[in-house]
């Protein structure tokens, strides 16, 4: 059984558009986690980006991990997070839409820009979720998420970007419906701007549309490594919109449907969950 959730966390994710839920994932979790993240980094993965530095550090990120590794799998099936996200979303199912992977080790002066997720990703509906979880002690010296309170009400869908140059990742086809993101790092200071430390196994809740970015690892003693999981509800279907993620993209014809295909499975449904850990024994409490 999931931790329980609080009222103020509740109306926190709905009026400022993020919450912070503390030490929701143990360390059984963690530790497979942080096994998983080492062999993706030392792999040949077939998302993976390695964006370029100042010659320090590393800025690493991947996505769609749990369709090749089987601890990302059993984390994004079988943890926690399906029953909480059911629980926020107040839906009779919860689809698995993706994980991603961000790591930014020590030194990494790379800045994650100023965007919202939603523009990024074939969907449509609200009932869409981030769990971004910490792997790492996690402080704004090492890159801790700042979120743009109430931006997620705004229904403002800002042009994708990339997050810095790669071998992987050219760019983003332009979407005419889409504005292009204006300089929030330059104007922060008239932005209500909330940002939370985090301890290994809290986890940032958030919207789809809430505006969100970091700074970089300016410790040189310290890993940031954050893995998020995204969960959608009832309401979701694809869309097949220009300016997507590549890595993410659908087949046209799928344009309007549910995410009930093997690509985003139904991974808790009315109470319970779909699909049993891999490992006999994972804990979900």
């Amino acid at each position: 059984m999931a931790k329980s959730l609080e009222e103020t966390q509740i109306e926190e994710l709905k009026t400022k558009g993020a919450t912070v839920l503390r030490q929701v994932i143990d360390e059984h979790w963690l530790q497979r986690l942080r096994a998983a993240i080492d062999r993706d980094m030392s792999e040949l993965r077939p998302y993976a980006c390695n964006y370029a530095t100042d010659g320090s550090g590393r800025f690493y990120g991947n996505v769609r991990m749990w369709q090749y590794d089987p601890d990302f799998k059993d984390f994004c099936l079988s943890s926690p997070l399906p029953e909480i996200a059911g629980r926020l979303f107040g839906s009779a199912k919860v689809n698995l839409l993706h994980d991603q992977l961000f790591v930014k080790e020590p030194g990494t002066r790379n800045r994650t820009r100023w965007h919202n997720d939603l523009p990024y990703w074939p969907i449509r509906g609200r009932q869409i979720l981030s769990f971004w979880v910490a792997l790492d002690r996690t402080t704004r010296g090492s890159g801790a998420l700042e979120f743009i309170v109430g931006s997620h009400l705004w229904n403002r869908w800002f042009q994708p970007e990339t997050f810095g140059p790669t071998g992987t990742h050219k760019g983003y086809e332009r979407n005419s419906s889409y504005e292009a993101i204006p300089n929030f790092e330059e104007t922060r200071d008239s932005y209500e701007i909330a940002s939370w430390d985090l301890e290994p196994g809290d986890v940032y809740v958030f919207d789809a549309l809430t505006v969100h970015g970091a700074g970089g690892n300016m410790h040189s003693d310290t890993r940031r490594r954050g893995c998020s999981i995204v969960y959608t509800g009832d309401d979701v279907c694809y869309d097949a919109r220009p300016g997507t993620n590549p890595s993410l993209k659908i087949d046209p014809t799928l344009d309007g449907t549910p995410l009930d295909g093997p690509e985003h499975p139904v991974v808790f449904r009315n109470g319970s969950y779909e699909i049993r850990a891999l490992e006999e024994g994972s804990d979900r409490a």
